[in-house]
Order: structure tokens, then sequence, then C-alpha cells
């Protein structure tokens, strides 16, 4: 049920409040020090940040798509790496859950999830398998009643401090393709889950992506998503076209952060006798920037409503996700251009965040790969 306005509009203000004055002030000494503060994540667990997604009977804020996105746009206006600590819990790490979830698995991991008491982390990609997850080679082994997991996942996004993985694998050898995938819902700290060192990033340091290692994990056959054998895959897209919706969200608040910061500069950096804002190729570079921000922004929340309509939004997602994603990589280049030599050094901010969106075109699916979804769609639906 959606928040009515004066309690939306509430916890706007209230996010707001929490990114200017707690979070941008962080930015610098996060980006060093690789590391989120506890007492920061603990903010945003009092908050209810953990859980804006989970429904309300578990715990949650239980915000429809467009509320959600509503504030993510707010959070886009810190570092990327804030968003990062409670995305998955509200995202991948819990949306297979409330979508496939049998009742006793929501009861017991969505509150934990909503709280923040636990991380969760969406293993899906290996080595052999991103882009291309119905070739995902983990495999899930029912031996008596446990399944036996053994495989590697790779650039897993919160594994070193996660509590629950939703892991992908193969149930059936002997079925290639989606079809033999299904879903498995792993505590962290199981005999036989090794976590890799966290990968060293171009950008949005402070977050944690390592491997993790699956050899000879034994879990109950209750860890099986939905109790349903070969409901992985079509798990994962579900779950994904929320996740691409949300980050979408993301990339408009950064994009419109950018815009500020270059508007702020432009005015008060001087050449030739003047502000650099009279210069035309300037304004024009700030008029390019605001127009393809404010289209995404339309996209998003036109799609948002869509999906809380109950209208299926694959496509639209990908399209959103797409745009987006690309858009605010060229805002965060222009936005070097205009701050010229101050862009390219650490002081001012905009290198780190020109570093920090450039993983928005690759995770939850590239680019590349939205092009092929919606491609394939149209084709497919004639238009």
């Amino acid at each position: 049920m959606p928040l009515s306005k004066e309690s939306l509009d509430e916890l706007i203000a209230v996010v707001v409040r929490f990114v200017k004055e707690r979070l941008v002030p962080l930015e610098a000494s996060v980006a060093e020090n690789n590391e989120v503060p506890d007492d920061v994540v603990d903010q945003m667990k009092a908050m209810g940040l953990f859980g804006m997604s989970i429904p309300e009977e578990f715990g949650g804020l239980g915000l429809t798509m467009e509320e959600e996105v509503r504030v993510a746009f707010e959070f886009g206006h810190t570092s990327p790496v804030f968003r990062s600590v409670l995305g998955t819990n509200n995202g991948i790490g819990s949306q297979a859950i409330i979508m496939f979830g049998t009742p006793e698995q929501k009861k017991r991991y969505l509150p934990a999830l909503a709280s923040g008491e636990i991380i969760g982390s969406f293993a899906l990609t290996e080595p052999e398998a991103g882009s291309d997850a119905g070739s995902v080679r983990t495999s899930a082994r029912l031996v008596g009643d446990q399944y036996v997991l053994n495989g590697t996942k790779r650039f897993i996004t919160n594994a070193p401090k996660a509590g629950l993985f939703s892991v992908f694998a193969r149930t059936d050898p002997n079925t290639p393709g989606p079809k033999g995938m299904s879903a498995f819902l792993v505590p962290g700290g199981l005999k036989g889950i090794e976590i890799g060192r966290p990968e060293h990033k171009m950008g949005q340091h402070g977050t944690y992506v390592s491997d993790v290692v699956f050899n000879d994990v034994h879990v109950d056959k209750s860890a099986l998503l939905g109790g349903v054998e070969g409901q992985g895959f079509k798990a994962a897209m579900q779950v994904l076209d929320r996740g691409r919706l949300h980050i979408s969200a993301v990339c408009v608040g950064v994009a419109e952060r950018l815009i500020a910061d270059s508007v702020r500069y432009a005015n008060e950096r001087k050449q030739f006798g003047k502000p650099i804002s009279d210069f035309q190729l300037i304004q024009a570079m700030l008029a390019d920037s605001y127009a393809e921000t404010l289209a995404a922004k339309s996209m998003v929340l036109e799609t948002a409503r869509k999906r809380d309509r109950g209208e299926d939004v694959g496509i639209d997602a990908s399209a959103s996700k797409m745009f987006a994603s690309e858009m605010v990589g060229r805002v965060a280049d222009r936005a070097v251009q205009i701050f010229g030599g101050a862009g390219y050094v650490a002081d001012y901010g905009i290198e780190r965040l020109y570093r920090d969106v450039r993983i928005f075109r690759i995770y939850e699916g590239t680019s590349e790969i939205q092009k092929l979804i919606i491609g394939r769609a149209l084709v497919r639906d004639g238009g």
C-alpha cells in the first residue's frame, strides 16, 4: 500500500538531510579508507533504509516502486558507495525471497534483512557465466535430505560481509541452459564457503566485491528457494527487473549531483575576466546534461508507475537502465570537462564520481545485454 503524500515527503526530507549533512562530508574519507563507518551504517538501519522495499509485515517500509526510486534519486546525490551498503538488502538480496520464497523462508530471512541484521548477497555471476546467466556451472546435488553445492562465483557484491547468499546453481546437469537452474538461500559462514580477497576496484571504494567458492557446502532442502527446482533463472530475471529500475534512479541522482556541482563551479571559476558560466559552450554542456537527466528521470518514474500497476516492465526496465547508465557516464565526462584540470585531481571529487559511475553500465546487465533484451522483445512482439 503506498505511503500517504505526507509520509513520503517526510521520508524523502529525512533522506535529503541525511545525505547532505552526514554522507557528503564523508565521501573523501570513505574512498580513502575504503570503509563506510559503522555508525553511518547503524544510522541507516535505524532509519529503516535496509528494508525500503521489504513488506511491512516483515519489518520493512514496504515502499512501492515509484516511492523507492524517488528515495534512490536522493541517495544518488552522494557517493554511490553509501547506497551500495543497503542496496542488496532492498534489491537482489531480498526480492527473490519476496517473489518466490516459501512462507517459512520469508519469515526466517526478511525481518533480518529489513533491519540490517544480516546483509544479503546475490551470487549469480561466475568466471564463465555473467551476461550469459543460463551458463551457470555451480552445481547443487541432492544427497539424502541435503543439497551439496560446489562452484565458484565471481565479483559478488558485499560477499565479505554477507549473512545470506542467494545462490544460483544447476540442479539438473542433464538440462542445459536456464531450465536446469535453481536458487538457494545459503547462510554465510557455513562450512565449505570460502570468501576471496576483496577486489581492488576502479571506483566505489568502500564497497566490497570478491569471489565466493562453495566446496561441498551442505544445505537442507528447506534452502531451495520456493521449495521448487528449476525456477532459478526465472527468479533471477524478475529480480533484476526491479534492480535495474533502482540502479537507473541512482544514475539519475548522481547526474543531478554532477550538474549542480558543475553549475556551482562554473559560476565561481573565472577566465578572461568573467565566470566560465557566461561562455556558451559551457552552457551547452550543462544544457545537454540537464536534458538527458530529465529524460532518464521521466523514463524511470513512468516505468516505476507501470510496475506498480502490475504491468510487465521487462523491456522498459532494460531501456531505463541502458539509457540512465549511459547518460550518467556522459554527464560525468562533461563535468570533468567543465572543471578542467580541477576535474582531473582528487580535491574536488569529480574524478571520483567519474570513476564511480562507470560500473553502472556493467552490473545488473550490461548496456549490450539491455539492447539485446529490448531488440528481441520488439521483434518477438512485432514492435
